[in-house]
Order: structure tokens, then C-alpha cells, then sequence
């Protein structure tokens, strides 16, 4: 994406930590359709309240992990796909636009969402709006466990968006913008395949597990941002509201950490606005040109590891490409990829 003109080296961004009000009990697409714009309609007033708290120059708002809906719980793909799933121009974008609009910020989150192009499917897509309420950045959650993703319709996919639409990075006003959907923060690859793209600050949405004890994910996130010399904008949901499932079972823990991998801000349980931080763009492109030691990026050597992975193949591309499954296939393929590894002796 073409970078903006003017740069704002100074801003600084909130990880917003909202509760997750499910629509799992819902069966009519209406209900869920009303449920949505209620929550949109809170969200509304709580980015309003916050900045005026934390003042005009909060530029950045990142949401939990599909915000909207919660996740599906027993539900099929096909059921899911017509309950929770946005359309890419739907209504909810829309009204999700006009905040972005309003209040002049760049607004992150995260939904399911269909495609014209796969039929049948829906993907988890991380999403970034910019102040003019529109989208400008959709990533497609490339590692999941129960839900359909690029890789498993692989080919079409890149003939649909290729390579850069698989990897999107945001040049914008405020830094060039990335995406990481939830445990991505465990896959390092995914981030440094951004970084090579030039992302300077990760927006990672999410919903987890938050306790005193550091979790594979609060490591992660300090990893993803010393190796990447990147900011991480992390935003949990507190608590998700209307399942089965303890509430507060993934609640706190939103952060946000600067390119040396300190944490600069963060909260505790519950719905709050307390995990703002300045985002100090001109001193991480600093950071980054100054020779030496810290220097991880300009120390890469790319070609020591290209060879290993084109030659290695674990979890199957395209299993998903024309033809219907149902969520048994995901544990299966899972289950078959382990034995082919165990045959093979890498585990």
C-alpha cells in the first residue's frame, strides 16, 4: 500500500480491553445482527470517553479478538459461516467506519468474515480502518485450529490475492501497520514475514488466559517485539459474556510494548482503557538504522534458513480446496500430520 504524505512521529495508541458479548444462543441472523451493532454502539461511546481521557493525540485503537461475536462453540461451518460472519462490505464495517471517521483514528480489530471468492468458507480476519472509514488493511489468520484459513485453500488464494495480500502491511500516517490474530504471537514466522515488509508496529488482537505467571503468549509478545524491533499493540478481551464458559476465563493482560521488548503500559481484569502508551515512530526508525550489536534486522542472514523450509513440509497446504468438511477435519488432519512427523523422526 502506497504510504501516506504526511507522518505523525509521535501518537500514541490503546489497547482497548472490551468485554466479548457472544451470540453463540442466537439462531436468528437478525438477533445476532442487532447484538453486533449494540456492542458497536458501546464500543462507540467507550473510544469517545477514552480519548478524551488519554487526549486527541490517541491516533491507534486496537479491539479483542472477534469483539463481535465470541467464537463458535460446537456450531458447524456452514452455521457459523450465516450466524456470526461479516460481509467484507457489510453493515458492521460500515458503522465500525463512521467511529474511525469521528474520531480520526485508525481502528483495529478482529471478526469472521466470508469471501465471494471461497464459497462455503469464512476466514478470521484482523482488519485495520483508517480515519477516512476505510478499510485498508485485511490479514487473514494463516494458523488456526477449528476454523478455515489461506493455506488450506492455498492456491486459489494466491491467485486471488497473491503473496502481498497473504502478508499485508499498512504504510500509513502513524507507521506502517501489521496484523497478528490471537496465538499468532506464537509463530514467528508470520511476524517476520511482515517485518520483511517493512511492518514497524504489530496489532495484535486477541483473547486469552491473563495471570500473574507468564503465559507461552506473554513471552511471545516480548520475543515479536525484540526480533522484529517492533512495537506490539496487544488488546484481550475482558471476559466474554453469554456461553457456558466462565466469564472471565480470558480477561486483562492488554499491553502494549515498545522495539526493545518493554512493556510500556498495561491492565489488569475487567473492561478498561488503562493500556495506552506513546508510539515513538521517529525513535524506532532510529532504532533501527543505528549500527551495532542491537541491530537484529540489518544482522539477518536469510539464505542460512530459505533452503530448510522449502524442503520441509508439516501441516498439508490445500486440504480445504473444492470440497465441504466439517470441523472433524481439522483434529484428523492434525492427528495425520503428527504421524507423518513421527515416521519421519522430526518429533
Amino acid at each position: 500500500m502506497v504510504a501516506d504524505r504526511e507522518t505523525i512521529e509521535s501518537f500514541r495508541a490503546l489497547a482497548l480491553q472490551v468485554t466479548c458479548h457472544a451470540i453463540n444462543q442466537l439462531t436468528d441472523r437478525q438477533e445476532v445482527g442487532l447484538l453486533m451493532q449494540d456492542t458497536i454502539n458501546r464500543l462507540a461511546k467507550q473510544i469517545a470517553a477514552s480519548i478524551a481521557f488519554i487526549g486527541s493525540d490517541c491516533r491507534l485503537i486496537v479491539l479483542p479478538e472477534y469483539f463481535l461475536t465470541g467464537f463458535p462453540m460446537g456450531e458447524s461451518l456452514a452455521v457459523w459461516k450465516e450466524k456470526a460472519c461479516l460481509e467484507m462490505a457489510g453493515a458492521e464495517y460500515e458503522a465500525l467506519g463512521k467511529i474511525a471517521q469521528q474520531y480520526k483514528i485508525f481502528l483495529a480489530g478482529n471478526a469472521y468474515e466470508v469471501d465471494p471468492n471461497f464459497p462455503g468458507l469464512y476466514f478470521q480476519t484482523c482488519f485495520v480502518i483508517d480515519p477516512s472509514g476505510t478499510v485498508i488493511l485485511r490479514y487473514r489468520r494463516l494458523n488456526s485450529m477449528f476454523a478455515p484459513t489461506p493455506h488450506d485453500v492455498w492456491d486459489k488464494y494466491l491467485d486471488c490475492y497473491g503473496l502481498e495480500g497473504v502478508f499485508p502491511v499498512a504504510k500509513t500516517a502513524i507507521g506502517n501497520l501489521a496484523a497478528l490474530a490471537s496465538e499468532e504471537i506464537l509463530y514467528p514466522e508470520v511476524a517476520r514475514c511482515l517485518t520483511m515488509r517493512g511492518a514497524e508496529i504489530f496489532l495484535h488482537s486477541t483473547s486469552e488466559v491473563y495471570g500473574k505467571e507468564r503465559t507461552p503468549k506473554e513471552a511471545a509478545k516480548i520475543c515479536r517485539a525484540v526480533e522484529n524491533m517492533a512495537y506490539v499493540v496487544s488488546a484481550n478481551s475482558a471476559g466474554i459474556a453469554n456461553t457456558a464458559i466462565p466469564s472471565a476465563s480470558t480477561d486483562g493482560g492488554s499491553k502494549i510494548l515498545d522495539y526493545r521488548g518493554l512493556v510500556l503500559a498495561e491492565t489488569a481484569s475487567g473492561e478498561s482503557m488503562a493500556a495506552f502508551a506513546e508510539i515513538d515512530l521517529a525513535a524506532l526508525r532510529r532504532y533501527r538504522r543505528r549500527p551495532g550489536l542491537n541491530n537484529l534486522l540489518s544482522r539477518q542472514r536469510l539464505e542460512l534458513y530459505a533452503q530448510s523450509y522449502s524442503q520441509s513440509h508439516f501441516y498439508p497446504a490445500n486440504t480445504m480446496l473444492d470440497k465441504q468438511v466439517d470441523r472433524k477435519h481439522f483434529i484428523q488432519t492434525q492427528q495425520e500430520t503428527i504421524e507423518r512427523l513421527a515416521k519421519l523422526g522430526v518429533i
